[in-house]
C-alpha cells in the first residue's frame, strides 16, 4: 500500500490597496533581492508559504498580480504598535520586477528616508 500525499497546497490569493505614498512607503521592503511588500492581514502564514496577491498603487486603476513567498511575519500584539501581518519576497519574474520597478518611481527619493517602516 502506498501512503496518500498531501495535495500540494495552492498559494493564497490576498489583495491590496495603497493611495499613499507614505503608506506605500512604510510598506515597500527594498532589502529585498527582488523587492517585496508587507501586507497586513489576520491570517495564519508561516515562513516560505507561497502567496499570490492583487496590487493597486495609488490612482492607478490597474491591479499588479504578483507572486511571491512570505519572509517576515509581524505577529498581532508586536511591540511598537506595529501592525500584524505579513511581508512578502516579489518572485524574480516579470510581474515581480515590474511590480519593484513602478513602486520605485512612485518613492523617487522618500526611499532614503529613515522614517521607520512596517518591518524595519
Amino acid at each position: 500500500m502506498s501512503e496518500a500525499k498531501p495535495a500540494p497546497q495552492r498559494p493564497s490569493v490576498l489583495s491590496l490597496n495603497i493611495n499613499s505614498k507614505s503608506a506605500l512607503y512604510a510598506a515597500f521592503m527594498p532589502h529585498l533581492r527582488s523587492g517585496g511588500i508587507f501586507i497586513p492581514t489576520t491570517r495564519s502564514y508561516t515562513i516560505g508559504d507561497e502567496v499570490f496577491m492583487l496590487l493597486s498603487l495609488m490612482d492607478d486603476p490597474a491591479k499588479l498580480p504578483i507572486a511571491g513567498t512570505v519572509v517576515w511575519i509581524t505577529p498581532a500584539g508586536a511591540q511598537n504598535g506595529r501592525a500584524q501581518g505579513i511581508g512578502v519576497h516579489f518572485n524574480n519574474d516579470e510581474s515581480g520586477q515590474e511590480a519593484r520597478r513602478k513602486i520605485e518611481g512612485l518613492l523617487g527619493g522618500v526611499m532614503q528616508s529613515a522614517r521607520p517602516t512596517h518591518t524595519l
